[in-house]
């Protein structure tokens, strides 16, 4: 299998964790939730056990032994291999350096909202910013406990970008929906020939 297709989002975190040391599954899993990782990726059991056993496919990490603790099925432990440090540390470049057109879909809701009355667009919005500030809040609540457990800011790095990114669109909606409440940017219903005038623009 071509290295691009092993590399999703969990098989570049799974490849992440083995990078500092070789752990089973099951412990992956357990580091991803504490991380928080969940808020990055989609993070179950099974399929980290999936993306586990295609890396090892692929020849990108290999097992270094079993366990067994009590009644409980064996786990086995895994370690990365010397190509899947090259696929991690490339995949890694390359979405540091180029900026990705992943279509989210708020931008797009935005781009359409002239299509609903002022009212409800600001009703609408002020919902989005009930639920950011509850996001943001879980995100400064995660950060303080990261510090309060001495864990490296490199492992949670990501949260504080997300704290930014949190901070940005709310004060960008703040601004929208008085845009809008005060009448600074009109959201009268359009007409048809309108939009064929500024489509020839």
């Amino acid at each position: 299998m071509a290295r691009d297709k092993q590399l999703t989002s969990l098989g570049m975190a799974a490849l992440g964790l083995l990078a500092e040391r070789s752990m089973h599954p099951y412990e992956m899993y357990q580091l991803l939730i504490c991380r928080r990782q969940d808020r990055l990726v989609k993070v179950k059991p099974g399929t980290l056990y999936h993306t586990v056993g295609r890396l090892a496919e692929a020849n990108l990490i290999h097992a270094v032994g079993t366990e067994r603790e009590g009644k409980r099925p064996e786990r086995t432990s895994y370690a990365i291999l010397p190509a899947g440090r090259e696929a991690l540390e490339h995949r890694l470049k390359e979405l540091l350096a180029r900026r990705a057109s992943e279509y989210p879909s708020f931008p797009q809701a935005v781009a359409e909202a002239h299509n609903l009355p002022s009212g409800v667009v600001v009703e609408l919005l002020h919902s989005r910013l009930v639920e950011l500030g509850t996001y943001l809040n879980e995100l400064d609540g995660d950060a303080k406990k990261m510090q309060d457990k001495s864990v490296p800011m490199k492992f949670w790095i990501e949260s504080s970008y997300q704290q930014a990114l949190t901070r940005a669109e709310i004060r960008w909606i703040e601004q929208l929906r008085a845009d809008i409440t005060t009448g600074a940017l009109p959201w009268q219903p359009h007409k048809s020939n309108d939009l064929m005038k500024h489509s020839e623009l």
